[in-house]
């Protein structure tokens, strides 16, 4: 893993289009201040709306086989068998 760039927060205000424009194009700066390190200037992972049907069924192929009596038995031994009812005062 690379070390991310730092950058002093004088440069931060004084480059600071050419700064958020290479975090809009997915680079990452540690910002310091004094010589000490105080934050992270990242970009935001961008979601993705929509999977194309070929890439859903490659997706979908590597998948791990689940057992359904395992997936079951997961789910009852975590979930709350007798819920408190919210009405009953």
């Amino acid at each position: 893993m690379t070390a991310q760039p730092e950058i002093t927060q004088r440069d931060l205000r004084s480059r600071s289009k050419e700064i958020m424009d290479a975090v809009q194009a997915g680079q990452a700066f540690t910002v310091t201040r004094d010589g000490h390190r105080i934050g992270e200037l990242v970009p935001l992972r961008r979601r993705r709306r929509f999977v194309s049907r070929s890439e859903f069924a490659a997706m979908s192929r590597s998948a791990p086989d689940l057992s359904l009596d395992a997936f079951r038995a997961d789910q009852d031994a975590t979930a709350d068998q007798h819920p408190d009812d919210p009405y009953a005062r």
